[in-house]
This record gives C-alpha cells, sequence and structure tokens, in this order.
C-alpha cells in the first residue's frame, strides 16, 4: 500500500512538470523552436548519463539488441518531432492547441490499437472515438484550419509510445540511446548556428545559458518520476493521472498566457472532455469488472 501511495505520488509529480512545461519555454527566448529542440537534445544526454553514472548501471548496454537499438534510433526521431513541434506551440501562443494535443493522446493511441494490433473496442470506446473526431471537425471550424498543431503532437507521441512499447528498454536506458541519436545532429546544428553568428547561447547573458543547460534536467526529472511511478501503480491510475497535463497546460493557455476562447473553441473542448469521460469511465468499470472475475487466492487454492 505504502509503495501504491509513493507511485502516485510519483505520477502526479512527472505530470505536473509535464503540464507545467508552458511556463519553461517561454523563458528561453529568443532562441528558436530548433535551437531550444538541439540544445535539449544534447542536455538530455548529459543529464541522463549523470544518473547512470549515480546508479553505476552501464552493463544494459551490452544487451542491447541490433532491433531495439533500430526501433530506439526510430523513437528518437518521433519524439524529436514531438518535442519540436510543442516548444514551437507555446513559444508561439498555440499553447491552448498543444494541450487539446494530448488531451485527445489516449484516442489516438485507441485507433492505434485498432488499425495495427486489431483490437476490438467496446461500445463506449467507439463513443469516445467518435466524440473525439466530431471534436476535431468543430475545432476545425473554429480555426478555419486543421488544429495541425494537436494533430502532430498526438500523433507522434501515440507512435512514440507504440515504439517504446516493442523496444521493452527502461526509461533512463532507453532515453540515452535516443539522444545519443539525435547527439550528432543537434551539435551540427549548433555548432553551425554558432558559426554563423545567429546562436543565443552564450550572448545572452549567464542566466539564459543557464536555462538551455537545464533544459536536459527538465526533460530527464518528469520521465524518471514517470518511471518510478508506473512500475508501482496500475495502468488504470496512470491513465487517470495522465489528464493532469493537459489540464494544466490548458489553464496554462487560458488563464496565463490569456489565449482568445470563442464560443466554438469551448464548444469543441466541451466534446473532447465529454469523449475523454466516457472513455475513462469505460476504462475503470472494465477494470472492476476484471477484478471481480479473477479468482481469489484463496479459491483457486481449495479447487
Amino acid at each position: 500500500m505504502q509503495e501504491t501511495r509513493r507511485g502516485i505520488m510519483y505520477g502526479i509529480a512527472a505530470y505536473v512538470m509535464w503540464g507545467l512545461f508552458p511556463l519553461y519555454w517561454p523563458l528561453l527566448k529568443p532562441s528558436g523552436a530548433v535551437e531550444i529542440l538541439a540544445h535539449r537534445m544534447v542536455w538530455s544526454l548529459v543529464a541522463v548519463i549523470a544518473v547512470l553514472a549515480v546508479r553505476r548501471h552501464w552493463a544494459w548496454f551490452r544487451t542491447l539488441t541490433r532491433r531495439q537499438f533500430v526501433l530506439l534510433a526510430l523513437a528518437a526521431v518521433t519524439i524529436s518531432v514531438n518535442w519540436g513541434t510543442y516548444i514551437y506551440a507555446v513559444n508561439s501562443g498555440h499553447v491552448v492547441e498543444g494541450a487539446l494535443g494530448y488531451f485527445i493522446n489516449p484516442l489516438v493511441s485507441v485507433l492505434f490499437g485498432v488499425v495495427i494490433f486489431r483490437e476490438r473496442l467496446r461500445p463506449l470506446q467507439w463513443v469516445a472515438v467518435g466524440l473525439g473526431g466530431a471534436s476535431v471537425i468543430i475545432l476545425t471550424l473554429d480555426y478555419g484550419r486543421l488544429p495541425w498543431v494537436a494533430l502532430v503532437l498526438a500523433i507522434s507521441f501515440g507512435t512514440y509510445g507504440l515504439i517504446k512499447k516493442s523496444a521493452q528498454v527502461g526509461s533512463a536506458e532507453s532515453l540515452t540511446v535516443e539522444t545519443l541519436v539525435l547527439l550528432v545532429p543537434a551539435l551540427a546544428y549548433l555548432i553551425v548556428l554558432q558559426a554563423g553568428g545567429n546562436a543565443t547561447f552564450g550572448h545572452h547573458g549567464f542566466g539564459h545559458a543557464a536555462l538551455l543547460v537545464c533544459s536536459g534536467i527538465v526533460t530527464a526529472v518528469p520521465l524518471l518520476a514517470f518511471t518510478a511511478s508506473a512500475i508501482r501503480v496500475p495502468l488504470v491510475v496512470i491513465g487517470v493521472l495522465q489528464y493532469i497535463a493537459p489540464v494544466l497546460q490548458f489553464l496554462c493557455g487560458v488563464l496565463i498566457v490569456h489565449e482568445t476562447m470563442p464560443a466554438s473553441r469551448w464548444a469543441g473542448f466541451a466534446v473532447v472532455w465529454l469523449a475523454l469521460t466516457v472513455f475513462t469511465w469505460d476504462g475503470l468499470r472494465s477494470a472492476r469488472a476484471a477484478r471481480r472475475a479473477t479468482p481469489a487466492p484463496a479459491a483457486l487454492e481449495s479447487v
């Protein structure tokens, strides 16, 4: 019970940190989204190597298979698209649309299950997916375009999750490989930027440089907290906790950044939230039914 409580606290900490990301990335201006992304890749590697050094955990590298490396390389490309898009969204005044991406991410993951793994959805899951599709249509009419930021974030993160699930490598270990794969292009970009006199690192004071360096810590710490949570609590609990991040991101966009929210946009988000309510309720109901259907240990022994 104590481990479960600790797991829930780790999960809350991870999702709160992710939810407050919209407050961090604007601090890195005047750096552009691509420069911030490159620094995030480089300093994330430094941070995760420091964690592995403290744990003296290096043996896993020798057991890494070629298949796992290829999958993690694909994961690196996918998460770089996700990171870059989100940094762009936050620093260009699309915080609310970014939050929408993480609201609809669970529904995208369900669709991946149907399309890729031929999974069968329960009726209420289909209702949730249908409502999610309706919300995208409403918000497309509101924005006058597809909410492409939200869709890229949802699809890239859903794809990232699929790849990581297939790779079956620990969080710190996989992040090490992913950032190693991204290190060369990130460093090359930063060197070219510096040589051309267009870099911001080192040219806007110590505080700005320190914030760019800390982007690695900001990336690694919530990921490690999430891993600590995932091994201690059921997936159903993680499924409920995951909404903390987009809720906080949405509140940041509305209350702090003061993004415009016309009635049509509120309507679109209301349909998304209804979809997630149906989806979460169905998941909790299914989990309870599965627990009731599982024989108690005493009953098993008496058979």
